[in-house]
């Protein structure tokens, strides 16, 4: 997580769960370091720290011990400072894993552009998922139509022709790209005949 979330309340909750998290610490976060452990700068890590939280509020809330490892990334040349409670990764695969976050964070700003959930029909967790997999799923499918007719047109305006014409009997590919389909092929041999 990202230090805007840093709730030392919740942390604890994580811990107590037997969860992990890595998030950036604050500036004025106030650590007071117990032992360090040997690191490797040569691959930017800075520190690698075991401590205790020495705020009033905040040692009351996470009275536990906590992991403090000091990064300096050379892409960016910004020395990060992560606070995790996974003391049996080694401290660079800890930076890896935070830098790994940012994917999610592309991943879900992706689905908020592309799939177009305006709102949900259900609110519990399986109603959720089950929305957003068929969002995936129709967005997959209408990527899988554009690549196999070679269409132009952007995904999002064949969604929008899709769900204008959904109740019409065209084929694809004469609404898509605006040529005569050949009912001979499209038809199945496999097709049965409903009245014999």
């Amino acid at each position: 997580m990202d230090r805007a979330y840093l709730d030392i309340e919740q942390l604890h909750l994580f811990t107590l769960a037997s969860a992990f998290f890595i998030i950036r610490a604050k500036s004025n976060l106030k650590f007071r370091r117990l032992y360090s452990q040997p690191i490797d700068k040569s691959i930017g890590l800075r520190c690698d720290q075991v401590g205790v939280l020495t705020g009033f509020y905040s040692a009351q809330h996470y009275p536990d011990k906590f992991r403090r490892i000091k990064f300096h990334d050379p892409e960016t040349d910004k020395t990060l400072i992560f606070l995790t409670n996974n003391f049996s990764l080694p401290a660079i695969t800890i930076t890896e894993l935070y830098k790994c976050r940012w994917q999610l964070e592309l991943f879900f700003k992706w689905i908020k552009q592309h799939l177009r959930i305006k709102s949900f029909f259900g609110t519990s967790e399986n109603a959720v998922k089950t929305q957003i997999w068929i969002a995936v799923s129709v967005y997959v499918l209408v990527a899988i139509i554009k690549k196999r007719h070679q269409c132009k047109a952007s995904l999002y305006t064949i969604l929008q022709i899709l769900s204008l014409t959904l109740f019409e009997r065209i084929p694809l590919i004469q609404l898509l790209t605006n040529r005569e389909a050949d009912m001979n092929k499209i038809i199945s041999p496999n097709q049965l005949n409903l009245f014999d």
